[in-house]
């Protein structure tokens, strides 16, 4: 059995080699195909990062009437903090939004004496709202303006930033279904492709097979150095790709950070990297396991 299994890698190497220029086709298309995965499953990586750093810097303000006691504000709070929509809500009173606005216009003289004409402090007091995803901003406001604090609050500013929240969600959506898309269109392309590879091997080597049936040779042992073939070119696929791959990456990786400011992609490939060559490996070897599976079924009758 063991003598059988070394003879089955060993042929399945021999065909491996012996057609190299159908291998190094098969491989190419393959090690493209990893290539495109990898890209895009770290492309998410960054794009994770950027849109969390942006929904961080997204929220709701609630504006509560001028008359409107601390303890009903921060009555709101507290119904606010119970949805499971919500991630934070801080108060804001209304001498600290002055403070703050004073703080921000510190060098604009001009401002901040038309401020102090004014007399009265013109801010009132409000909610900064965060949610855990920015399509849940719409439901939030909803929920205020439509409840029953609304005769306490003066206004919602969702609407000032719905544009950028519809376009952040719609950002989200578009990227993970054409990265999917894409990345299907790829395996379907190395499967064909290595499963004609396969069969062009198996076409090949009809006469061989003629011989191996006419002794008496089992259907594994016929078959079983097509699936090694197969086998083959995901491994070298998924080594090639980790080759090209690493360099490419280390040399755009501080490009895109200076770009998004949002993850060291660089970094997080080299913590993640056993992983991620553990993956392409798996990928590239189920790709080619099943072209060849395809391809014995098809074309090899033992």
């Amino acid at each position: 059995m063991l003598l059988n299994f070394q003879r089955i890698i060993k042929s399945g190497a021999v065909s491996f080699w012996r057609n190299v220029w159908l291998s190094t086709a098969a491989v190419a298309i393959m090690v493209l195909n990893l290539f495109v995965i990898s890209s895009f499953l770290l492309g998410n990586v960054v794009a994770d990062s950027l849109l969390n750093s942006l929904e961080n810097k997204i929220d709701i303000s609630v504006y509560f009437k001028q008359d409107t006691e601390e303890k009903d504000i921060l009555s709101v709070r507290s119904e606010l903090m119970s949805l499971g929509e919500i991630k934070d809500v801080n108060y804001v009173s209304a001498d600290e939004a002055l403070s703050q606005f004073k703080e921000r216009h510190k060098g604009n003289s001009i401002l901040l004496q038309s401020l102090e004409e004014v007399g009265d402090n013109p801010f009132e007091a409000a909610l900064s709202v965060k949610t855990k995803q920015a399509s849940q901003y719409e439901a939030v406001s909803l929920f205020l303006e439509n409840g029953k604090y609304k005769n306490l609050i003066d206004g919602v500013d969702f609407r000032q930033n719905q544009a950028m929240i519809d376009k952040l969600t719609y950002i989200v959506g578009a990227s993970r279904k054409v990265g999917g898309v894409v990345s299907l269109t790829f395996i379907f392309i190395a499967v064909l492709v290595t499963f004609n590879t396969i069969r062009l091997a198996i076409f090949s080597a009809k006469e061989e097979i003629s011989v191996m049936r006419l002794v008496g040779a089992s259907n594994w042992f016929i078959q079983g150095p097509f699936m090694v073939e197969g086998i083959l070119y995901g491994l070298v696929a998924s080594l090639v790709t980790m080759l090209i791959f690493a360099p490419v990456l280390s040399n755009i990786a501080p490009y895109l950070y200076n770009f998004t400011q949002s993850v060291d992609i660089w970094q997080y490939f080299k913590d993640n990297f056993w992983a991620l060559a553990a993956l392409q490996t798996a990928i590239g070897v189920s790709l080619g396991t099943l072209s060849s599976f395809i391809a014995i079924r098809r074309y090899l009758k033992v």
